[in-house]
């Protein structure tokens, strides 16, 4: 299909709560495929619908070559003693900032047959599953930083080119 332009902070896609997937067909497994496509780019562990301009829940994942998608995901069980993380995000260009994550994730949604799908991992696949996540529920992570951290990251990116 395609790899599809990924939305920016202050799109109001990115903001808004994401709707469930109740019928599976052409164009839930175009999107799919445009999210395949678009997280196999370098440099990409995750993208989600809204971050292509879809209010739609899935999200698509690129850990170490292991390269998958989940429809309608719920994160259902996080672990351990959460911990400062380095993260940035393809909608906020140029930041990193270290946020708050669990060191294990999981999360249940459905396959394009409609077949439920389990995804769970620790390190940075945890960590992809809460960040996308994140996203469905309209949540950017720079939400999640510190108040110090956020009014840094708020001015780096009134400073930015892109914004």
């Amino acid at each position: 299909m395609a790899v599809r332009p990924i939305r920016l902070f202050g799109d109001p896609v990115l903001r808004a709560p994401s709707a469930s997937i109740d019928v599976i067909d052409d164009g839930i497994r175009s999107l799919v495929q445009d999210l395949l496509d678009t997280v196999e780019l370098p440099g990409r562990a995750g993208v989600a619908a809204p971050q292509i301009g879809v209010g739609l829940r899935a999200f698509s994942y690129n850990i170490d070559g292991d390269i998958g998608y989940v429809l309608n995901p719920v994160l259902t069980e996080v672990s351990g003693e959460p911990a400062l993380v380095g993260e940035g995000c393809l909608s906020v260009p140029d930041l990193w900032h270290e946020t708050l994550r669990y060191p294990w994730a999981r999360v249940v949604g459905i396959d394009l047959d409609g077949d439920e799908l389990v995804l769970e991992g620790e390190g940075l696949m945890a960590q992809a599953l809460q960040h996308e996540t994140d996203h469905l529920d309209g949540m950017l992570y720079i939400s999640r930083l510190s108040p110090d951290e956020r009014k840094i990251a708020m001015r780096r990116i009134r400073e930015s080119s892109w914004f």
